[in-house]
């Protein structure tokens, strides 16, 4: 699929930065069947294109994602067989998946309402900042299911711990952004004023790195979760000498012994 053609949710690329959203603020931004289907080909995707080196969900309308939409997707859940809640489940599934594996480190601004599927978007992000206004929440229980959703008991407790994420997941309530900040859910918290520009000034940095190791990075930190301690010690040996034969290596190297700033190319 062509990373410039979306049908169910907004995508600029501007540089070599990829910049999304969802795209019905008059709803506070819910998925779809469709969008959640377009948002994971789309990561699918990114592995193979050198034109995208990282990307920034930003809100529209001043909601980050209220989540699947009640009319478009729970109410037809409620009518489906186990056969079809399989594939929906798996389908969402698979795009948690496809964030972890499309090889770009993503970052997630967050403002207002960032809830259910919103939420798990966020968390499956590398990295997340928030306005202060923002409020996310795991709100599965509420809805009469459990909060292992999408992947979120293995992931959410490492990013906040095992018993704050609990409180999230069985309680359903919102975190606010200056507590996400505390308990480590955000990066930082700054003025919505500033939010987008701050997403979009994170990800140029990243850019400016050697974009060819930042994607080995991403990809360990996802495959290492599965892994003993010695299993990753030896796949970052690998991982590392891969990175120690690209030219990006040379260039630092080059660039510190004429006392210059490297300039990567992703090589």
């Amino acid at each position: 699929m062509s990373l410039h053609d979306t049908t169910h949710f907004n995508c600029t690329i501007e540089g070599d930065i990829a910049r999304i959203s969802l795209n019905r603020p008059e709803r506070k931004n819910p998925l779809t069947f469709e969008s959640y289907a377009e948002l994971r080909d789309w990561f699918r995707a990114l592995p193979y294109s050198d034109e995208v080196h990282a990307v920034v969900i930003v809100p529209n309308g001043g909601n980050f994602s209220s989540g699947g939409d009640v009319h478009d997707i729970i109410g037809p859940l409620t009518k489906m067989n186990m056969k079809e809640l399989l594939a929906f489940t798996r389908m969402t599934g698979d795009l948690v998946k496809a964030m972890l594996n499309c090889t770009k480190p993503v970052i997630a601004a967050v403002d207002g309402i960032c809830a259910g599927a919103g939420a798990i978007m966020a968390m499956a992000s590398d990295l997340r900042i928030a306005a202060p206004e923002a409020k996310v929440a795991f709100l599965f229980n509420r809805v009469g299911l459990a909060g292992c959703d999408m992947g979120a008991c293995a992931m959410l407790p490492r990013i906040i711990g095992q018993g704050r994420a609990a409180e999230l997941l069985y309680m359903g309530r919102s975190l606010g952004a200056e507590e996400g900040e505390r308990w480590g859910f955000f990066n930082r918290v700054v003025a919505g004023d500033a939010l987008e520009a701050e997403a979009m000034k994170m990800a140029e940095r990243i850019v400016q790195g050697p974009t060819f190791a930042n994607g080995m990075t991403k990809t360990m930190l996802a495959q290492e979760w599965s892994m003993s301690l010695e299993q990753a010690i030896e796949a970052e040996a690998q991982a590392q000498a891969i990175c120690m034969q690209g030219n990006d290596f040379r260039r630092a190297y080059e660039a510190f012994v004429a006392k210059e700033r490297p300039v990567f190319e992703g090589d």
